[in-house]
């Protein structure tokens, strides 16, 4: 094991993939040799697999996107970085018409096997172009997985296993996770998609969150246990598939459950979850489901509404309390 940050962890997976086979390779702006990556994921890289295997492409998200799904059907591995998740939308028809229906519009003569890498989130007050969670927009498009690591570990066993599959991800990041440290394999492991983790056992509530949501659910939870209260962390890892077994299980133990991400309200994945645990488990639910979002509107630039818009400890807190 070797601590490293998430940054790191990233870096090292692709870099794993990379060696191990040829046809992967990365694109996307300014990930090469001038400037590694808005956020250094891809740092290094080009200086060791050269610039045909790492493209610097034009600021053009529907030419990174769509040259991405034509190298995959045509026996490339692509892994395509779109700077910001909320600039996918430029790209829309290219992931959500093209790479997540080939494979069932043409009865599997074909496959996508592309990734796209992307970071979502606030926290850095660089406004509503550049800060939003809209991970549900993709969760509901059907022939796209969706991965949602938020720590090293994961990070690095579950970029692998995106590369290897035969299907479309979108791999979406957080801007706040990227330094934080954890320990990692040195080995070579994969992380199969679906496959929840209990980060924090407990026996009163069972909490579900993404991204930083997770990290501050942790915090909460180590703040409640002094009060007596036992808060059971789960991080889903993926969205799609999602693993509804580890979270009905664990809301038939506590009876109690509350769903946390940074996405605005309505339509969030959390939407989902709740309505899943009310299909599948509503009779050990022993208090009404609770779900901390941020409010609708876009994200603030100002750091203190920004600040104010985005869940805290304290909110998450209060919800807990609130059914315990």
């Amino acid at each position: 094991m070797t601590e490293m940050t998430y940054r790191d962890a990233l870096t090292a997976g692709l870099r794993e993939e990379m060696r191990r086979d040829e046809r992967v390779f990365l694109l996307g702006e300014d990930i090469g040799i001038n400037w590694g990556g808005a956020f250094k994921v891809t740092k290094g890289l080009a200086e060791e697999f050269g610039v045909d295997r790492v493209r610097d492409t034009p600021i053009s998200e529907n030419t990174i996107a769509g040259a991405a799904v034509g190298a995959a059907i045509t026996g490339l591995i692509p892994v395509a970085e779109i700077m910001f998740g909320d600039l996918i939308s430029l790209a829309m028809d290219q992931v959500c018409n093209q790479a997540a229906k080939m494979r069932y519009m043409f009865g599997g003569q074909t496959s996508v096997p592309l990734v796209l890498r992307t970071v979502f989130g606030g926290g850095k007050n660089i406004a509503s172009h550049h800060s939003q969670s809209l991970e549900a927009w993709f969760m509901h498009t059907p022939g796209l997985k969706v991965a949602v690591p938020a720590f090293a570990s994961d990070v690095k066993g579950l970029i692998k296993t995106a590369i290897r599959d035969p299907d479309p991800v979108l791999f979406a990041e957080h801007k706040l996770v990227y330094d934080k440290k954890e320990e990692v394999p040195n080995d070579e492991y994969l992380i199969p998609f679906g496959e929840a983790k209990i980060r924090r056992e407990g026996a009163d509530v069972t909490v579900w969150g993404t991204f930083i949501m997770v990290h501050k659910a942790l915090e909460v939870a180590d703040e409640l246990a002094k009060e007596g209260i036992s808060v059971e962390v789960i991080d889903p890892r993926t969205l799609v598939p999602l693993d509804k077994k580890t979270l009905i299980e664990s809301v038939k133990k506590t009876g109690r459950l509350v769903l946390v991400t940074e996405e605005t309200r309505t339509g969030a994945t959390t939407a989902e979850v709740a309505a899943t645990v009310q299909e599948e488990a509503f009779d050990w639910l022993d208090a009404p489901i609770r779900r901390v979002n941020a409010p609708d509107t876009p994200v603030p630039f100002s750091p203190p509404l920004e600040d104010y818009f985005i869940p805290d400890n304290k909110r998450i807190a209060q919800a807990i309390r609130e059914i315990v």
